[in-house]
């Protein structure tokens, strides 16, 4: 097996962080570290194909003279009894821009794994290196740029407290001069020179109807309080439908007494001619 990863970061930066164990711990995709255990030692979750398979072991990463790093690692299934046995050799490659990580060795498995196709199996292990290593780059990254904010921050302590005052200073001045009274909120005027009293009256009427609900609930039970008609500007509107009755009513009596008198002349009148 033969892969190569690039990623932009140079190769002493790289040689630290493979040094490291908690670094390669954590540039493992799906691994949980167990308590009181190796830094790398635990649990790894490996997708192959539809199908996820937890595996426990451990993983060593040695130095060797030659400037490559050995890779040996065992483990077993968690839910099961297959295991796995990984040899790779790790050369870091200088290249303009980064380095190239070329992985060559074997790994040898059986239980699960085995009995997946060996396309999927060999599409996961792919996946598995290139997310190693642009996850250890990207630790290699986050922790320069750390560094490089620290010694930023530490050069400005040392620097002297003149440039932090002057800047503050500066700082100062230009909020004042930005400063002016045009800037200042003022109150929206009132258009209308009776508004005040009317707010007045409003709050005075509200008061009133406050009080006047207090006294009448005073004394009365709860069932008589909730079943009591509201009053004052909450009481119901009477129905315009009464108000038409009556106004039909008023004009209907005169219409049918005028009738009537109609009906008894035109009678009376018949009569005297025969």
């Amino acid at each position: 097996m033969e892969h190569e990863v690039f990623v932009p970061v140079l190769a002493e930066r790289l040689r630290e962080a493979l040094a490291d164990p908690l670094r390669v711990a954590r540039a493992v995709p799906g691994f949980q570290q167990d308590a009181g255990t190796a830094p790398v030692s635990g649990r790894l979750k490996v997708r192959v194909g539809g199908h996820t398979i937890t595996y426990r072991g451990a993983v060593r990463v040695t130095a060797q003279d030659d400037g490559s790093y050995a890779v040996e690692g065992d483990a077993t299934e968690a839910r099961g009894s297959g295991s796995v046995k990984l040899a790779l050799a790790v050369r870091l490659v200088p290249a303009d821009g980064g380095t190239t990580l070329a992985f060559s060795g074997t790994a040898t498995a059986d239980g699960r794994v085995a009995e997946l196709p060996p396309d999927a199996v060999s599409a996961a292990a792919v996946r598995l290196l290139n997310r190693f290593a642009e996850n250890l780059a990207g630790a290699v990254g986050a922790a320069g740029e750390a560094e490089a904010t620290g010694g930023a921050a530490d050069a400005g302590l040392d620097g002297g407290g003149d440039v932090g005052n002057e800047a503050e200073a500066r700082a100062g001045a230009e909020a004042e001069a930005s400063a002016s009274v045009f800037d200042a909120e003022v109150p929206q005027p009132s258009l209308d020179p009776l508004a005040d009293d009317a707010n007045h009256a409003d709050r005075e009427d509200a008061v009133a109807e406050a009080a006047h609900a207090r006294r009448t609930m005073i004394g009365r039970s709860a069932e008589e309080v909730d079943h009591a008609p509201p009053r004052g500007r909450y009481a119901p509107v009477p129905a315009p439908e009464a108000a038409a009755a009556r106004a039909t009513l008023r004009w209907a009596a005169p219409a049918a007494a005028a009738v009537l008198a109609s009906a008894i002349v035109v009678t009376r009148a018949l009569r005297k001619r025969r």
